[in-house]
């Protein structure tokens, strides 16, 4: 009893929008929160906009959610303690420091791209004639950069992909996206001895997508998984249907985000600068994976399998056109983010080898 009491009377001391449900009704309401007209008895399903069944499923981990509040679309992160389900609210300060890094990202964006150019220049393939040791260094300033770009790309998008839920969406065969997206990537894993099992659907759905922000949600989603795994790891991923909703699972026996961390790992970006373990970066590919799965009408969940192995599920609402099944693609009018370069070999930078990048 002491242990829930301290669970609820802990919204209170929290500067973030937040509140308690029980069995569906909300039971308590911070003071940052009720400037959304949240209120106790209000039951919880009448405010989802996404994840009504995945909340109803909902048992462990934490789960990323949208809420109408207000009219207006508000990103929710959901954990359970003691019986009780905290949903922690996005607010305007997220929007505000998004924004901040793609001003600062703008800016230093003109001086990476002439840095690019010129080693472009400097060091054009490398010949297998080439002395070993100059190979390995133009190697490690590509990489490097690449590093930069992806990194300044992160600070400029999420922003953007924070704003825009629905932009540049065509009507694709949504499986063959993604069956590309993981074919294109399980031979650059298995350079760092990981072995990528993917599985697709048997069917062709077509639905309004968004490549671009599909396939840089799903690398960041196994750059992530990478980087908390041993040696000679696996990586399970499967994508299967339920009614309109399609359901992709990524699995891995890495250590994975403490139990600690999971409630603020959507919201990574905003922490303080610290000595952290440097995996978790800036934070913003769970930006980028949580604004995915909105933009397609889906939530993601952070859990754990019963054997223990990490689990991250992203859902898709399958969304269809009324104008036509199929049309043309638009995206020439949209300037790639990558600068033309190889997408793979940036959105997974931080964790392959220099030698790819010769």
């Amino acid at each position: 009893m002491e242990q829930t009491e301290e669970t609820i009377s802990m919204l209170d001391l929290m500067i973030r929008p937040a509140f308690c449900v029980k069995d569906g009704i909300i039971v308590r309401v911070n003071e940052a929160a009720r400037k959304h007209m949240i209120d106790i008895q209000m039951p919880v399903a009448q405010m989802l906009l996404t994840g009504v069944q995945e909340y109803a499923d909902f048992q462990d981990g934490c789960l990323y959610l949208t809420l109408s509040l207000s009219g207006l679309p508000c990103g929710a992160s959901v954990t359970r303690m003691d019986g009780f389900d905290v949903f922690l609210l996005e607010e305007d300060d997220d929007r505000a420091e998004l924004q901040s890094m793609a001003l600062a990202a703008q800016e230093l964006r003109k001086p990476l791209s002439s840095i690019m150019t010129v080693t472009d220049g400097l060091f054009p393939l490398a010949k297998s004639d080439m002395d070993p040791s100059m190979q390995d260094q133009v190697a490690r300033i590509n990489r490097g950069l690449f590093q930069m770009q992806r990194i300044i790309c992160n600070m400029s998008d999420a922003y953007r992909y924070y704003q825009d839920t629905d932009a540049y969406q065509e009507t694709r065969d949504i499986g063959a996206v993604l069956d590309e997206i993981f074919s294109n990537a399980a031979p650059l894993l298995r350079q760092i001895s990981i072995d990528l099992h993917y599985t697709g659907l048997q069917e062709s759905i077509f639905c309004l997508a968004d490549e671009e922000k599909l396939e840089r949600a799903v690398n960041n989603i196994l750059s992530n998984a990478v980087k908390f795994m041993p040696a000679d790891g696996t990586i399970e991923a499967k994508l299967t249907r339920r009614g309109q909703t399609l359901y992709l699972t990524v699995q891995d026996n890495g250590s994975g985000v403490l139990e600690a961390l999971r409630s603020s790992v959507y919201t990574r970006f905003r922490r303080e600068p610290s000595l952290e373990d440097s995996r978790f970066g800036i934070g913003l590919g769970m930006v980028l994976i949580r604004s995915a799965a909105s933009a397609h009408g889906g939530t993601v969940l952070l859990d754990r399998t019963k054997d223990g192995l990490n689990r991250l599920t992203m859902t898709l609402s399958i969304r269809q056109n009324t104008e036509s099944i199929v049309r043309t693609p638009t995206r020439t009018l949209h300037p790639d983010y990558a600068g033309e370069r190889d997408h793979r070999l940036l959105e997974l930078s931080e964790i392959l080898p220099a030698e790819l990048y010769k």
